[in-house]
């Protein structure tokens, strides 16, 4: 059964024509095809999830099998969390109640139109991840934010260390294309909430939740977004306003850089997997032709001819300019969703204490090389990093090469740097 009308999938010309390919593509290459969803899908649920995950891989033989098996995959998994519930055996049900919505929000991906299905699936994340925040161990709050006549949600969770009266630092996590605000905190040992820092996740303009109430991506949305869930932040007796910072995750690192810009308070910004480039030429060119057909359902374009004018006015330039705070970028040499000039254009633009941790060899979700099997985990880097922001240890700027035995090199960044095709002859 196709999981898209015909004339959703017919709006762009490469899908038209390469639909063929794709469908062969994941048959001999699997569900991740295009990026390692399973890597960040799992991440958060923990190794307990292994299992179906794995089973979603041996079952997707084409892309109309996708929301299916994870949609099936999730179900299991809520039927499970019911049953202990009743049980009344709490801990197990909320683990099951959390792999559910993850597995749910997966399942929504390759659904880009808001069918009865997307929205069904919509309905059983949001009411997993409810039951999850319920039972969880440490406060989960649910946010409803006021943005232009409508809302949009969010999660804010306390650090399982929370003590009543304590004002703790927080961070405002901003995913990408294809990340639900559901899959920014993990189940347990989140890297943040470990570190006593909270975190807020959302859904912004035209991500998963949004996009369903038509809040649809804009050049200017995210400033305006990132605005209005500070002012519902700090409204949050929990939360020390004087110790904010902004992560950001692909697509999120031009987001998550637009909130960082747009109030002086935040203390640090940090981005992994930067997307950058003008338009997302790359991505959207020269990748498969699933990310723009996603990308027009996100801002709300049907026409592929006005979406190519639009899409341009996506792009970080002068954006590193406007930056008052330190900055980290987390990214792969070889990234194949974005030109690597376009991470040191932006890096050359900012007057901030700033690092750029490059990881020789590796794709745009890292996890494939041995600089990142070996080297440091990109989230602890960057954890651990917005809690020397917030205690204020002082920072150079630096141009920091993870080589293929793991270690890190590290260089003065300088008035102006370029990339040197072909990193200096390390491991």
């Amino acid at each position: 059964m196709p999981v898209m009308s015909n004339k959703v999938e017919n709006r762009i010309k490469r899908f038209q024509e390469q639909r063929w390919i794709l469908d062969n593509i994941i048959r001999t290459v699997g569900v991740t095809w295009d990026q390692g969803d399973i890597d960040f899908a799992l991440f958060p649920c923990g190794i307990g999830a292994l299992g179906d995950f794995i089973r979603v891989e041996q079952n997707v033989k084409k892309y109309n099998d996708i929301a299916r098996e994870y949609g099936a995959a999730a179900v299991h998994r809520q039927t499970q969390a019911e049953k202990l519930e009743k049980l009344e055996h709490t801990v197990a049900a909320r683990e099951n109640y959390f792999i559910a919505a993850i597995l749910y929000g997966q399942a929504q991906w390759p659904i880009f139109e808001p069918t009865k299905q997307n929205l069904e699936y919509e309905k059983r994340k949001n009411y997993c991840y409810t039951k999850y925040a319920e039972y969880a161990d440490h406060v989960v709050r649910k946010a409803e934010i006021p943005y232009e006549g409508k809302s949009i949600p969010g999660w804010l969770h306390l650090p399982t260390n929370y003590q009543l009266g304590d004002r703790v630092p927080y961070v405002i996590t901003v995913g990408g294309m294809d990340s639900t605000k559901e899959i920014s905190v993990a189940l347990y040992g989140d890297q943040f909430l470990s570190r006593g820092i909270a975190v807020f996740m959302f859904d912004g303009p035209g991500q998963f939740s949004s996009a369903l109430r038509e809040i649809f991506v804009t050049e200017t949305g995210f400033y305006e977004a990132g605005k209005a869930v500070l002012v519902w932040l700090r409204q949050q007796n929990e939360l020390d306003h004087d110790r904010i910072a902004v992560r950001g995750v692909s697509m999120g690192s031009i987001w998550g850089t637009q909130i960082a810009v747009s109030d002086p308070a935040i203390k640090a910004c940090a981005v992994a997997y930067p997307s950058y480039e003008r338009g997302e030429k790359t991505a959207f060119n020269m990748y498969s032709p699933s990310f723009k057909l996603r990308f027009m359902y996100m801002s709300g374009y049907t026409d592929e001819e006005k979406f190519d004018k639009f899409i341009q006015h996506i792009n970080a330039e002068g954006l590193g300019a406007k930056l008052k705070c330190p900055y980290l970028v987390v990214a792969g040499e070889d990234d194949d969703f974005a030109a690597i000039e376009s991470v040191f254009d932006v890096l050359n633009e900012i007057t901030t204490p700033k690092e750029l941790l490059l990881y020789k060899g590796e794709g745009h979700t890292l996890h494939s090389r041995p600089s990142s099997a070996l080297g440091p985990s990109e989230w602890a880097y960057i954890a651990d990093w917005i809690a020397d922001r917030f205690q204020g240890k002082p920072i150079e700027s630096t141009f920091s090469v993870v080589d293929s035995q793991g270690l890190i090199h590290r260089e003065t960044w300088g008035e102006h740097r370029f990339y040197d095709y072909g990193l200096p002859d390390i491991p």
